[in-house]
């Protein structure tokens, strides 16, 4: 069946909770596809609303209310908001159907999605999987947790497009058919314990990456992480590993001064690490990761190469600032876990201050 087939929103009455960039694009498309369209937010008032009432939703402010939500055919959340929250869950028992923004989109997308996961290094793959992508031919389409929310992307989705989706634990949770061609999942550790009750139910949204996979898609997995690789356990999916560190017969590897992938007897050369412009060596394995999902495309090495060697990385990800009187200045601003900020700091020598803040998400 033709993905997207038989679902349909037409004379429906739908509901989005949230007004940031996910929800106003999964209620520009659901006011497109036909639906009678209520767009709902906590706060007072919100920048779009005006284009939003132009595109025939209407815009309710000040709070979720029970009547709205209770009259939906259709909730779909943003993934800033939780799924426990009262007038949803209630709802939810009353038989209405509730899925996240992700979701939705990708029932009408049609083109094959590459979807990217894990606790760290999710916008840094995604923007040079896309870049490699497109650097090898492809059309392709980034956004999901960075850039465009991927319900902005289903009116330009033909069948040979690629869409590259970061996908956060919170987008994730509220999928039941969202279905990956290729599925990454580059890392894991405690996070966002702050929404999540456990870590138990943090790993399980993660581990939805993988739950509608089938015997000719791909799990792209980090082999130096066990819990990630825990994670894919019940995937029937093919996999390709990738480690900075084993000595993988069938992966993707570091040769000496070359990421390599390795299957069987066979040995292509992908990226020398020379181009790397990255400041860190934990954001190889990123690279590799990318690397990794371009050789199942079939871009070539030197597309490979010549998109990292002009990528020298993304905003407030362990970006270069300025240098005053010897003193360096890098901005990890982007690093809001325990492992990421870890792993940024052990990216330098001694002589290192570090300006820490920000809220606490849980984690050792």
């Amino acid at each position: 069946m033709k993905k997207g087939a038989g679902f349909s929103v037409r004379g429906k009455r739908a509901v989005v909770a949230g007004a940031a960039r996910s929800g106003i694009g999964a209620a520009m498309l659901l006011a497109r596809r036909g639906a009678s369209v209520t767009l709902s937010d906590v706060r007072e008032e919100i920048e779009d609303a005006g284009e939003l009432e132009t595109a025939g939703v209407t815009v309710e402010l000040g709070g979720h209310t029970q009547a709205t939500f209770a009259a939906a055919d259709l909730i779909v959340l943003s993934p800033g908001v939780p799924a426990h929250q009262p007038v949803i869950a209630r709802a939810r028992e009353a038989g209405i159907p509730v899925i996240g923004e992700l979701e939705l989109a990708s029932r009408w997308l049609a083109g094959r999605v590459i979807a990217i996961t894990g606790t760290k290094g999710k916008s840094t793959t995604t923007t040079l999987t896309g870049r490699m992508l497109e650097s090898g031919g492809h059309k392709v389409l980034v956004g999901g947790n960075i850039g465009l929310a991927l319900s902005a992307q289903v009116d330009e989705s033909t069948a040979e497009t690629i869409h590259v989706v970061e996908t956060s634990s919170f987008q994730l949770e509220g999928t039941q058919t969202f279905h990956p061609w290729v599925a990454v999942l580059l890392n894991f550790s405690p996070d966002h314990l702050d929404r999540h009750a456990t870590v138990e139910e943090y790993a399980a949204a993660k581990a939805r990456i993988f739950a509608n996979q089938s015997a000719s898609d791909w799990a792209v997995l980090n082999a130096d992480d066990p819990g990630s690789v825990a994670l894919a356990a019940h995937a029937p999916s093919r996999r390709l590993l990738f480690s900075m560190t084993a000595g993988l017969a069938d992966g993707v590897v570091l040769e000496g001064d070359t990421i390599v992938r390795r299957s069987g007897e066979n040995r292509e050369p992908l990226v020398p690490l020379s181009s790397v412009r990255l400041i860190g060596r934990h954001l190889i394995a990123d690279v590799m990761a990318a690397a990794a999902v371009a050789s199942i495309v079939g871009v070539p090495a030197r597309a490979m190469t010549a998109t990292v060697e002009g990528f020298t990385g993304l905003e407030h990800a362990l970006e270069p600032v300025t240098e005053i009187a010897g003193v360096r200045f890098v901005n990890d601003s982007k690093a809001t876990n325990i492992e990421a900020a870890r792993r940024a700091i052990e990216s330098f020598g001694t002589g290192v201050v570090v300006i820490l803040g920000g809220r606490y998400k849980g984690g050792d």
